[in-house]
């Protein structure tokens, strides 16, 4: 039998090496550009993307503290220790604001929460799976193996304007 995280841990997976692909050859102000005004970085959705992922697998699968505080990397991006904010709700000026740090922190960021979340997936006793929580705007307890399904959503949904993007950019290259 399949266990539940399997597909899940297959589908970012698959995001994953998509977003490698994309960001692969993107330099610093590449991934800072915006295409335009109302339009967010690749910079900016990563940061997103990776700031959502550490809020599914610790704040909401596990009630733990996000990666973001206690591994320091909102001191790495010159960000409040804020584990709320993930960019839900900025405006494009907001956006438009905020500068990335370094490609080398963004991308390490990325490689921490990637691994945390395969460590977590690979990792989920039967009880972790089952464990009912409430989430976001839906007020019925559900499972955590069921809410798994808005976490891939979410980043595939990323993931596919981060690739994109480095088409807009640069020209195909983000598919092997």
């Amino acid at each position: 039998m399949v266990s539940p995280v399997e597909p899940v841990l297959l589908a970012m997976d698959r995001n994953w090496e998509m977003i490698d692909g994309a960001l692969e050859g993107l330099d610093e102000a590449a991934m800072a550009r915006q295409p335009t005004d109302e339009c967010n970085s690749v910079a900016w959705i990563l940061w997103h993307l990776t700031r959502v992922t550490d809020m599914f697998i610790y704040t909401r699968f596990q009630d733990l503290p996000q990666a973001w505080i206690t591994e320091g990397w909102h001191k790495k991006f010159g960000m409040p220790a804020d584990e709320d904010d993930r960019g839900v709700g900025w405006s494009a000026e907001q956006v438009a604001q905020w500068k990335p740090p370094s490609r080398e922190i963004q991308i390490a960021h990325y490689e921490a929460l990637k691994n945390h979340t395969r460590d977590f997936l690979t990792n989920a006793t039967t009880e972790q799976l089952e464990r009912e929580i409430v989430m976001g705007n839906v007020p019925e307890p559900r499972p955590v193996a069921v809410c798994m399904g808005q976490m891939v959503w979410d980043t595939v949904a990323h993931g596919g304007q981060i690739a994109y993007l480095r088409g807009f950019f640069r020209g195909m290259g983000w598919f092997r």
